[in-house]
């Protein structure tokens, strides 16, 4: 370290603190490359890795050891002057050449010996080329011999994480489980569960959204094939636990398989299925059917036990809280999501607040800093953390951190993602304790390279990937814009926090784009906000984490005091996710994100530029702050959209269907909701749409309601009209649950009800009241003949050729002959009634329908059907979002 200080370390002073050491760096990096790419590597590329390695890394080794012998053999023997010896004096000649005495003068005038002396302050004796040679040959050498070394080294760890790469690789090849798998055996096995059990978030997939099923990480100990053999192994395979698709979704938080804890050994019968090419941790995947309860073999370890209790307490003293909080909070301290709804965690996901949700070093450090103190303050003798308060010394805070450490990855579960949190975690630990930034990037290196040794499987894992670097850009990154920030005249917190910020999503946006096709165009701003509240969440939710086993009041009033802060995180995810320039679609490959990566340099460059001039700064944040909020007056003056006088707007939701009927300011009616709440908030938000007298769900299929909460969010709601037939009941169900927690009451539609608000007005032509169970959800589409400002649009939701017979052939047939526009019946499938389109004659036909959907809708048979009655056919996945305006004299369309 610093060659001034008298301590080995050097003092915890960045100032004194020497270059960054990059030595280990290599080594890391070697070690992870190959731990990527040795897990599905056979056994003979395993064995020539190794040998080629360890060949090549020892003859360096062995090469450099011969040659350092060899030089010091051959170095001359440095002798003393023997004192006893009077040296040769020597002889400078005078200034006009003649011979000078053999001793010099001293100031006093007496003589003073010229041997070995040098003027104070004077130059260094001249020295001839050969020692000069000499000197450089040994630097040159010098750097060779560690060129060798660095390289044997980077070799000596490819070696050694092939080796482990290796041995993980061959679990999943060995033992019964994967034979069975190959031939989708039906078999009976002994698991013990390395994970918590977790319920997978419902996806919409069509017309309807997919079952949920439990998730378990397992190891197989013991399994019984169809021939009846029974063989001890242990191999690692997922569990995948199909729920009921009739069971409600309290009656699935209340299923017996999410209440079992890592460690407990569970038999099940099963079906063996091969797990996917290039899946990571599994052997095979075993799926039970049924929705039976576990039948357990052997309870969890005691550790297990009690860390149970503690997630289990934390839990019920946020029962009471709202929705947000009582989701959000187990998430921040231990990492269950169990309770976030799928629209609040795709808020997260635009808004890149995922992190937060996750059990992460970030999380760790925050409690470290609590117990030590904050890093600001690491760096002087006097800390201010609760360990100095409690005259706790430093290296009794040292074991202290140690043990918290400890409790954190059992309480969390030791998962790797734990694993890797703590390991990370510890860095920052180091940061506060050593006040030492530079010396962390060989910590880092190390926990790298240990970590990937222990656990190859982590080479593979972009949350790996994502939280080194992350840390090595609060490391190295954070701290130069920090300081670069406090130059320019900007405040020590407000730099250091959006120095961090910027940091963190420069170096993983690249990595993120992989996995979302999307760049969040907020998240930094919304990381800034979300600061203030993340750590007075997460230290009041570990305190009511601690709480809850000894006084559950006590917990529940401070559950309450994280509700705020918590609440406050949701908000900003909400609010960010909805806004219209939240993200930018891109390319979701490693091209897109090398190019992405190339943007990032560039915006870096020029914000280094433009840091200095401040107006202009102030004007590109207001650009930027126009560009994603996009507010509907200055939208509609640059862009047109929305079309003043509009009347009728069908929303771009992909493959399902939103349309919004004007009511006047601000005002409108929503029919269906689309599958996405993202999307349809953000159509609502560009229409300027902030309350809503009715929404009509015209029936229960998942592309129609699923973005319900979307609509919901932050507007307010006067009713829900649906239809009758409440079917998929599990849809119908979570319509009911959204209006329920808003207090929003839930009417039926049926045939012959008019309606009015403002200058709209509506009657409902489908189903009617007294009619037969219908063939299905399409067939109870609530269909809707609208009338605003002279024009006429009939909304037939999903109904199919039987429901469009019957619906031609009653009296409100002669009201059809009038329409201008129609929105097309499913997406414009081939299943029409042309009865019904020829009745029609519409002078408009709107489909809404998603790009490249897997269905072929629209039908070229509806499309020629439409055209040829005189329609102009528009589409969604064409043509984005359509607006309709004017009058029936002249009809206008304008697109966005």
């Amino acid at each position: 370290m610093h060659a001034a200080s008298e301590h080995r370390l050097g003092v915890a002073h960045p100032r004194q603190e020497g270059p960054t050491d990059l030595r280990l760096v290599p080594p890391a990096l070697a070690a992870w490359g190959t731990a990527a790419l040795m897990v599905h590597a056979s056994t003979g590329w395993v064995v020539g890795v190794v040998a080629v390695s360890l060949v090549a890394g020892v003859g360096l080794l062995v090469a450099h050891r011969g040659r350092g012998q060899a030089s010091r053999a051959g170095r001359q023997p440095r002798t003393r002057p023997d004192p006893r010896v009077t040296p040769e004096p020597q002889v400078r000649p005078e200034p006009g050449g003649g011979p000078e005495s053999l001793v010099g003068r001293r100031p006093g005038g007496g003589p003073e010996p010229l041997v070995g002396r040098r003027p104070r302050g004077g130059p260094e004796p001249l020295e001839g080329p050969e020692p000069q040679l000499n000197r450089v040959s040994a630097r040159l050498s010098s750097c060779s011999a560690g060129a060798k070394v660095s390289v044997a080294a980077v070799l000596l760890c490819v070696a050694a994480s092939a080796v482990s790469a290796g041995l993980h690789g061959a679990d999943l090849r060995r033992g019964p489980v994967p034979r069975l798998a190959e031939r989708y055996a039906s078999v009976t096995a002994e698991v013990e569960l390395t994970s918590d059990p977790r319920l997978t978030r419902p996806r919409i997939n069509g017309n309807h959204a997919t079952p949920t099923a439990v998730l378990l990480q397992a190891e197989v100990r013991r399994v019984k094939g169809p021939d009846g053999a029974v063989v001890d192994t242990r191999t690692p395979v997922l569990v995948i636990v199909d729920m009921e698709r009739r069971s409600s979704a309290g009656e699935r938080g209340r299923s017996p398989w999410l209440t079992l804890l890592p460690s407990t050994r569970v038999r099940v019968a099963a079906q063996a299925v091969a797990a996917l090419a290039g899946g990571d941790r599994v052997a095979a995947v075993l799926r039970v059917r049924g929705g039976r309860p576990p039948e357990v073999v052997e309870e969890a370890s005691a550790a297990q036990r009690f860390a149970g209790r503690l997630r289990e307490g934390l839990r019920e003293a946020t029962d009471g809280l709202d929705g947000d909080a009582r989701a959000l909070l187990p998430g921040f301290v231990v990492g269950d999501t169990s309770r976030v709804p799928a629209e609040l965690d795709e808020a997260f996901k635009a808004t890149d607040l995922t992190h937060l949700l996750a059990v992460s070093g970030a999380n760790f450090t925050i409690l470290l800093a609590l117990f030590i103190g904050p890093p600001g303050l690491a760096q002087r003798a006097e800390r201010r953390g609760l360990a100095p308060r409690l005259g706790i010394p430093l290296r009794a805070t040292a074991l202290v951190g140690g043990g918290l450490t400890l409790g954190f990855v059992i309480v969390c579960r030791p998962e790797p993602s734990v694993v890797r949190a703590a390991a990370c975690g510890s860095i920052a630990l180091l940061a506060i304790v050593t006040g030492r930034r530079r010396s962390l990037v060989p910590a880092l290196a190390t926990a790298v390279l240990l970590l990937v040794l222990y656990d190859p499987w982590l080479a593979r894992s972009y949350g790996f990937l994502l939280s080194v670097l992350a840390t090595g850009a609060l490391l190295l990154l954070a701290p130069r814009w920090s300081a670069a920030l406090q130059r320019r005249r900007v405040p020590p917190r407000p730099a250091e926090a959006l120095a961090a910020a910027g940091a963190a999503q420069a170096v993983c946006a690249p990595v993120v784009v992989v996995l979302s096709a999307k760049v969040s165009l907020v998240a930094v701003p919304c990381n800034l906000l979300a600061e203030f509240a993340v750590a007075p969440a997460t230290v009041l939710g570990f305190a009511t984490l601690a709480a809850a086993p000894i006084a559950m009041p006590v917990a529940e009033c401070i559950a309450w005091c994280a509700s705020w802060p918590a609440g406050w995180i949701a908000d900003i995810a909400r609010t960010g996710a909805s806004l219209p320039g939240a993200g930018v679609d891109w390319p979701g490959n490693w091209t897109g994100a090398a190019l992405l990566a190339l943007v990032t340099v560039v915006a870096v460059f020029v914000g280094r530029r433009l840091v200095g001039r401040p107006w202009l700064v102030g004007a590109c944040l207001v650009v930027f702050l126009l560009a994603v909020v996009q507010p509907p007056p200055l939208t509609r003056v640059i862009t047109g959209w929305p079309p003043p006088g509009w009347r009728f707007v069908m929303c771009d939701v992909g493959q399902g269907d939103a349309t919004v009927l004007a009511a006047g300011d601000g005002r409108g009616v929503v029919v269906d909701a689309g599958p996405d709440p993202v999307l349809v908030d953000r159509c609502l938000t560009a229409l300027g749409i902030t309350e809503i007298p009715l929404v009509v769900l015209t029936h229960f299929h998942a592309d129609h309601v699923a973005g319900l909460p979307g609509v919901l969010r932050g507007r307010a709601v006067g009713a829900i009209e649906t239809t009758g037939f409440q079917e998929p009941a599990d849809q119908a169900q979570f319509v009911h649950r959204e209006a329920a927690a808003r207090r929003i009451p839930v009417t039926r539609a049926v045939a012959g009800q008019e309606r009015r608000t403002g200058g709209l007005a509506w009657r409902v032509l489908w189903p009617p009241g007294d009619a037969a169970a219908p063939d299905g959800p399409n067939d109870a589409s609530v269909t809707m003949l609208v009338r605003s400002a002279g024009l006429t649009l009939l909304l037939l939701g999903d109904l199919e050729p039987p429901a469009q017979r019957e619906l031609s052939g009653s009296p409100a047939v002669a009201e059809l002959a009038a329409v201008d526009v129609v929105k097309v019946a499913h997406h414009g499938s081939a299943y029409q009634d042309p009865t019904l389109i020829r009745a029609m004659a519409p002078r408009l036909a709107l489909i809404s329908v998603g790009a490249d959907n897997p269905y072929g809708h629209p039908a070229p048979s509806t499309v020629a059907a439409l055209r040829g009655g005189g329609a102009t056919v528009l589409r969604t996945d064409e043509d984005g979002a359509i607006a309709v305006a004017g009058t029936a004299e002249e009809l206008l369309v304008a697109r966005d």
